[in-house]
């Protein structure tokens, strides 16, 4: 298993071993030992699965706010999607930054994506699935997101029409949220 940095301070690309022959693959997602020996300490305790019909569908930017803030590892277990993150920590050197990274069920590639970024995908081809392991329990009084759109932030997603759930139409941009979290220093 591998863990390549990103340009956003505490969020890095995890690229496990891939065991392969005429018959298949075999990978190993996720080791509570070898997570460790990287540097990486949440413990996870839910596991998330989502399935999008279309290419075009654009679920984001989401996050839950502190005391209920999540990190998270997203990979794509089906298809193609492009995954983006934003630090939203007030304070950190990569504020209101953001990174996009292409993962698929052909290049295993993982996103860890710490507490205080928020987080969202956009399909690339129909039928998608994700599947994303979290530290913190979901929070429906915590659940938040912001607008994929924000033009504070500028993320540059590749589409001009993506297909949006009401919950994302309706999102604030940043400058109008409540988003609370505070950067308190690299995390390693």
């Amino acid at each position: 298993m591998k863990k390549t940095k990103t340009e956003l301070i505490d969020a890095f690309i995890i690229e496990p071993n891939v065991i392969s022959d005429s018959r298949g693959w075999f990978v190993e997602t996720y080791s509570a030992q070898k997570f460790s020996d990287l540097g990486i300490g949440p413990v996870f305790v839910q596991d998330n699965h989502s399935m999008s019909k279309t290419s075009g569908v654009l679920r984001g930017l989401h996050f839950q706010l502190d005391p209920a803030a999540q990190t998270k590892i997203v990979r794509c277990t089906k298809g193609k999607i492009l995954d983006v993150i934003v630090d939203l920590r007030k304070g950190s050197p990569t504020y209101k930054k953001w990174l996009k990274i292409e993962l698929s069920e052909d290049n295993f590639k993982q996103l860890y994506i710490p507490q205080g970024f928020a987080h969202g995908f956009l399909t690339l081809v129909d039928d998608v699935e994700i599947q994303y392991k979290v530290d913190c329990l979901y929070s429906k009084d915590h659940d938040r997101s912001i607008r994929f759109d924000d033009p504070e932030i500028g993320v540059d997603w590749g589409i001009t029409n993506p297909i949006l759930s009401k919950k994302d139409l309706d999102a604030p941009l940043l400058k109008d949220s409540d988003c609370n979290f505070i950067y308190k220093g690299d995390m390693k």
